[in-house]
């Protein structure tokens, strides 16, 4: 087998999703600076993610609309005034 091939920092993270507040205990290399206690007691690293498997339409079978800048309600706004 080669050596040296592999990542170094492959360890276990929380992934955490904002939408359904779902947490994950996965290995990965993701970098992130941020520490949560998983239900172990142990601390690792948390990183966050806006959707995941909890929360997306295509596992959970329920369509939402997921607007943290609110780009759709600008635009609806844009569309009135271009209206008048």
């Amino acid at each position: 087998m080669k050596q040296d091939i592999h990542p170094q920092n492959y360890r276990p993270i929380i992934f955490e999703d904002q939408g359904s507040g779902s947490r994950f205990l996965i290995s990965s290399t993701v970098e992130t600076d941020q520490v949560a206690t998983w239900d172990d007691g142990k601390e690792y690293p948390l990183y966050l993610v806006e959707i995941s498997s909890a929360s997306h339409p295509f596992y959970t079978g329920v369509k939402t609309t997921i607007d943290r800048a609110n780009r759709v309600k600008k635009f609806q706004e844009r569309a009135q005034k271009a209206g008048k």
